[in-house]
């Protein structure tokens, strides 16, 4: 079920060492697990959750079974784990700050953002530990350069992960030019939603380095097919 610890076990029981996952924080400072702003489309209660304390959020049930998380919860049972993490709110930044470092978890999390400004908040507060996504200007940046040569690269890049869906409406973004500009930089690429075995391939074959994915059951095809799949012990 949807972001939740359930659903973060049998990932990785399955083997998967990757998880991407979402957070916001209630109104009483807690950082949960959810992508929505509200409750309404994955639990058995509605609301939203910023305006909501943590004693009530916690009542909620994904699917009316699976309990909305903690981060901290998250982050201390699957110690093993690599987290991508989309901060959803300005109000989140700083609670998020302080459960990863709390959590000793820093070093294994990459934060990410669709806003720029908060991307820089991340930064400012967690340090050079935490990798970071690209903000949105830095990706426009790297796709200029692969384009044209018209930006410099450095300074004007921050952020260790461009992650980016290949187009953007009509407009196509992610291609080799992209992602062979984007490794001369020092960055990786992490392509997303990728649900189809073809278009998983056809990236794979591009060099992206990460492809978040609806899917993990076709992408775990794909990676055996081409031996890049590691199984779990035991």
């Amino acid at each position: 079920m949807e972001n939740s610890l359930a659903s973060f076990r049998r990932a990785s029981a399955e083997g998967y060492r990757f998880i991407e996952t979402d957070v916001q924080v209630t109104a009483d400072g807690v950082v949960v697990v959810h992508h929505d702003s509200e409750l309404d489309r994955t639990t058995d209660r509605s609301g939203q959750v910023s305006s909501l304390r943590w004693a009530e959020v916690s009542r909620a049930r994904i699917g009316g079974i699976e309990p909305v998380s903690r981060l901290e919860d998250v982050l201390e049972e699957l110690p093993e784990v690599l987290f991508n993490i989309d901060v959803k709110i300005d109000a989140a930044v700083e609670p998020f700050v302080r459960v990863i470092e709390r959590t000793g978890a820093i070093d294994r999390i990459g934060a990410a953002a669709f806003s720029g400004r908060r991307l820089a908040r991340l930064r400012r507060l967690a340090g050079p530990k935490l990798a970071t996504a690209m903000s949105p200007w830095s990706v426009h940046t790297l796709w200029s350069e692969s384009r044209f040569r018209a930006a410099r690269l450095g300074r004007r890049i921050t952020g260790l992960m461009a992650q980016v869906p290949p187009s953007y409406g009509r407009f196509a973004l992610l291609d080799e030019r992209f992602v062979r500009t984007a490794h001369r930089s020092g960055a990786e690429v992490h392509a997303w939603t990728i649900n189809t075995p073809l278009q998983m391939r056809r990236l794979l074959d591009m060099g992206v380095n990460g492809i978040v994915t609806d899917r993990p059951d076709l992408l775990r095809a794909v990676l055996r097919e081409r031996g890049l799949w590691a199984s779990p012990a035991g």
